[in-house]
């Protein structure tokens, strides 16, 4: 009962419903928005990681970030292999390089460097041309959504990438470089001589843990048998990349400040739409209170406004939402709408409106019952 009437309260009056649903759409779509920023800005500094087959990460000691690093011999690959527990080691390079445009101009580029037999690393979601073909020397792959930038049409289009002559041989869809400098992806040995590192140099040794043995464990031998390395788990290295440029970058900053702001302004916004409302419906209210409807049923109604406007705001605010995100994947800024951020993000606006409601219900029950008979 106290929920139809609650509809019908908000129904009645079709513009101030459409007001609040307005407000209500609009700070769903800010904060969603904003934390879709936040956790597309993590998915982009970490992708590799995250997106590479391996268990353990060695790297030179002091490393603070994924993209820049100082070289660590190959001699690490050979001690890890003889660690118990540890199924393979191999050599990965990710090291920024300079690339020349067919047309004229230069862009920076994170080459990366991975071996092709064991497929630990390399790119992923292939929409043309044949990764096999990195195995001829002198050529790399490199995603769609930097082409343009990068001057290249598609497969086939010779490039210039450090002074070495080099040749496209397939694109990927949506891998995306936090940093304004595009991934390229090659071969192992061609991106040592790409990058002019020695061919027993390498910027990560990543590795695999055979089966039964805890990784945790295999990380601990390997850092007391590697003492010139740091040795990471792949959750250890992406949320130490993570909290790099989070905490310690202005940009990481902005990120995390506008993803905070859009919650409270988005919380303000609702606070206010919703305490509007109530007020509005004052006269409704006494009117309840002159037919002597208890306490707890006025507070039901107004409760249960609040739950239908959060509710339908929440459909179509997170609607819109995800569109957006769903247009961002053909962007270079990634919006990442989870359905975990959907459902929170309800629970979220179901705890706003349902506080400003409690707010306005104060007002409510101060309202003398005799002004339904006043004019």
């Amino acid at each position: 009962m106290s929920g139809l009437l609650a509809w019908r309260n908000l129904a009645h009056d079709r513009s101030r419903l459409v007001v609040t649903m307005v407000g209500v759409v609009f700070a769903v779509v800010l904060i969603a928005i904003q934390i879709g920023l936040y956790l597309g800005f993590v998915e982009s500094a970490t992708t590799i990681i995250t997106h590479t087959r391996a268990d353990l990460w060695m790297v030179a000691k002091g490393t603070r970030n994924f993209e820049i690093t100082v070289p660590i011999h190959e001699r690490e690959a050979y001690l890890a292999r003889s660690v118990p527990g540890v199924a393979h080691a191999e050599g990965l390079m990710v090291q920024f390089v300079p690339w020349k445009k067919p047309e004229g101009g230069d862009e920076s580029v994170l080459l990366v460097g991975f071996d092709l037999n064991r497929g630990l690393a390399g790119p992923w979601n292939l929409v043309e041309g044949d990764l096999e073909a990195l195995r001829r020397p002198d050529t790399v792959v490199v995603d769609r959504l930097f082409a343009d930038k990068l001057g290249v049409r598609g497969p086939g289009d010779q490039v210039e990438i450090n002074g070495h002559r080099a040749r496209v041989v397939a694109l990927t869809q949506g891998i995306r470089s936090f940093t304004t400098s595009p991934w390229v992806f090659t071969a192992a040995r061609t991106a040592q001589e790409m990058s002019g590192f020695d061919s027993s140099q390498w910027n990560y040794v990543i590795a695999t843990v055979a089966a039964g043995h805890d990784p945790d464990e295999v990380r601990d031998t390997l850092s007391a048998a590697i003492p010139r390395a740091d040795v990471y788990t792949s959750q250890e290295l992406a949320e130490t990349t993570r909290d790099y440029w989070l905490f310690t970058t202005g940009a990481g900053a902005s990120v995390l400040v506008s993803a905070v702001l859009g919650l409270l302004v988005g919380a303000v916004i609702v606070a206010q739409v919703l305490y509007a409302t109530t007020v509005d419906h004052l006269s409704e209210f006494g009117t309840l209170r002159a037919m002597g409807a208890p306490r707890g049923f006025v507070y039901r109604v107004i409760l249960s406004q609040a739950a239908i406007s959060a509710t339908v705001g929440h459909l179509i605010g997170i609607a819109i939402a995800m569109a957006l995100s769903k247009g961002s994947e053909a962007g270079s800024v990634l919006i990442l709408v989870t359905p975990q951020l959907a459902l929170g993000l309800y629970l979220v606006t179901l705890t706003m409106c349902m506080g400003a409601s409690i707010v306005s219900i104060r007002k409510a029950m101060t309202i003398d019952p005799a002004m339904v008979f006043q004019r």
